[in-house]
C-alpha cells in the first residue's frame, strides 16, 4: 500500500509557516508499513486543491491531508474532496449541533459561517474532532481497473489532528491492510571521515536499488548518515532483517562510524570522555563558541566548560605576549598547553583562527595527559562559510574521538 500526505494553507507555500505535520504523519504511515511515495503542499486555491487531490487519488491508494477545513472562504478541502468525487456538499445535523455545543460550552454564539464546517461530500465519513470544530472528512475514491483509493482530511491543528489520527484514522487503515498488516522501521548510522564518494566505494553493493534492506545514504554538513530501512510483521522482525546490513556496515567502515539516530560527534566525544571519568576545556577563535554550544547542549559532566578568544590583545592577555607574533600552529599548541595547566582537565582541544582567504588551513591544538599535538584542518574551499565553520569543528572533534578510541 502506497501513500501521499497534501498539506493545503496559502502560510505554508509561502513559506510563512514550516509543515511539520507531514513528518509527523509520514512516521505514522511508516510505523503502519506504508510507504509514502509522495509529499504535496498546496495553496488556498480551489482549482489547485482539486488537482492536488485528483492526482493523489488516481496514483496511491491512501491520502491524508491536513488543513483548509475551517469556516472561512479559504478553506477549500471539502469543497475540493465533493468536486473530484463528482458529488455534491451535504449537511450532517448531528455534526452541526456538536459544532454548537462547542459554542456554547465556551459562551460564545456560533457564526453563521461554521456552518460550513458541517458540510461533508456525499457518501464520505464522518472524522469526528472532539475538541474542535473541524471534524475530518474519510472520502474513498473509485479508480478503473483498480481498488478504491481512499482520502483522510483532517484538520492542520496538531493537537486535534494527531488525536482524530489515533481514534479514527489509523485504526481506519488497519482495518483496510488487513492480515497484510507490516510495520517499517529505519536505522541510522552516523559517519564522518571521508566524502560521500569514498564511502560509497566502501561499502560493495549495499546501496543499489532494490535491495533489501535497503541502505540510503545522506550528506549534511560533512556528516554521512546512512538509513537501512526494513518492513516486517513486526519491529522485531526488522531489526531482525537489517541486522547482518548493520553489521557489514560496521565491519566496512569501522571508526567511521561514530554513532546511531541523532548521534552527532559532540555526543561520541562526551561519552566516550564519561567512559574514562575524564574531562575537557575547550578554546576557540574565530568558530564564535559554536564547539561548546554543542558541547554544552550534550549535558555531560566530562564537558568542564570553555573559552571564546576573538582577538590579538585578548590571545595575548590569556596566554602570553607572544601570541601576536606566533605561526598559527604554533598559537594552537601554545592554547593547548596552557588552557589544560589552568583548567586543570585531562584534554584541552584549541580550534584555531580561521584564514581570511581560500585555500587556508585552521590548526587545531590538543593537550591530552601524553603531551601537545597539532594538525591542521582540511584546505578551506569557496563555500558557505557556516559549512565550512561547523566542517571543522566537527574535523576537530573526530580527531579528538579517534584519539580517545585508542587511549
Amino acid at each position: 500500500m502506497k501513500a501521499e500526505v497534501i498539506s493545503i494553507g496559502d502560510e505554508l507555500t509561502s513559506g510563512e509557516r514550516l509543515d511539520t505535520n507531514s513528518r509527523w504523519l509520514s512516521q505514522q504511515l511508516g510505523d503502519l508499513g506504508i510507504r509514502v511515495l509522495f509529499h504535496t503542499t498546496v495553496g488556498d486555491d480551489l482549482e489547485a486543491n482539486v488537482a492536488a487531490f485528483h492526482a493523489a487519488l488516481e496514483r496511491v491508494d491512501v491520502v491524508v491531508a491536513t488543513g483548509g477545513l475551517g469556516p472561512t472562504a479559504d478553506d477549500l478541502t471539502r469543497q475540493s474532496l465533493a468536486a473530484v468525487a463528482g458529488v455534491d456538499l451535504v449537511l450532517d445535523e448531528n455534526v452541526l449541533e456538536h459544532i454548537r455545543s462547542l459554542f456554547a460550552s465556551r459562551q460564545r454564539e456560533m457564526p453563521a459561517r461554521n456552518d460550513i464546517q458541517a458540510m461533508f461530500p456525499s457518501g464520505s465519513l464522518v472524522i469526528p474532532n472532539p475538541h474542535g470544530t473541524a471534524p475530518g472528512i474519510d472520502l474513498r475514491y473509485p479508480r478503473a481497473g483498480q481498488a478504491d483509493s481512499r482520502a483522510f482530511a483532517l484538520p492542520g491543528v496538531p493537537a486535534e489532528m494527531k488525536e482524530m489520527w489515533a481514534a479514527t484514522v489509523a485504526p481506519s487503515i488497519s482495518t483496510m491492510l488487513g492480515n497484510q498488516q507490516h510495520v517499517i522501521r529505519h536505522r541510522r548510522l552516523k559517519c564522518f571521515g571521508v566524502g560521500k564518494g569514498p564511502l560509497e566505494q566502501m561499502l560493495p553493493d549495499l546501496i543499489q536499488r532494490g535491495r533489501y534492506p535497503s541502505v540510503g545514504i545522506t550528506v549534511h554538513k560533512a556528516t554521512i548518515t546512512l538509513r537501512v530501512t526494513a518492513r516486517e510483521e513486526t519491529p522485531e522482525h526488522c531489526l531482525a532483517a537489517m541486522r547482518s546490513t548493520l553489521d557489514s556496515i560496521h565491519a566496512h567502515l569501522g571508526p567511521l562510524v561514530f554513532g546511531d539516530e541523532d548521534d552527532e560527534l559532540q555526543h561520541a566525544v562526551t561519552r566516550a570522555l564519561e567512559r574514562r571519568q575524564q574531562t575537557l576545556y575547550t578554546v576557540e577563535w574565530g568558530s564564535g563558541g559554536l564547539l561548546a554550544d554543542w558541547l554544552t547542549d550534550t549535558r555531560s559532566p566530562a564537558y568542564a566548560g570553555g573559552m571564546v578568544v576573538n582577538s590579538v590583545a585578548t590571545a595575548s592577555r590569556f596566554f602570553g605576549e607572544q601570541c601576536a607574533t606566533l605561526p598559527e600552529r604554533d598559537l594552537a599548541r601554545q592554547f593547548a598547553k596552557v588552557s589544560r595547566e589552568r583548567a586543570q582537565t585531562d584534554y584541552t582541544l584549541v580550534i584555531g583562527r580561521y584564514p581570511e582567504q581560500p585555500g587556508g588551513r585552521v590548526a587545531f591544538g590538543l593537550a591530552t595527559p601524553g603531551g601537545v599535538a597539532v594538525i591542521s584542518s582540511a584546505r578551506f574551499a569557496i563555500a558557505n562559510p557556516d559549512i565550512l565553520k561547523e566542517r571543522n569543528i566537527k574535523q576537530a572533534l573526530d580527531w579528538l574521538r579517534l584519539k580517545l578510541l585508542t587511549a
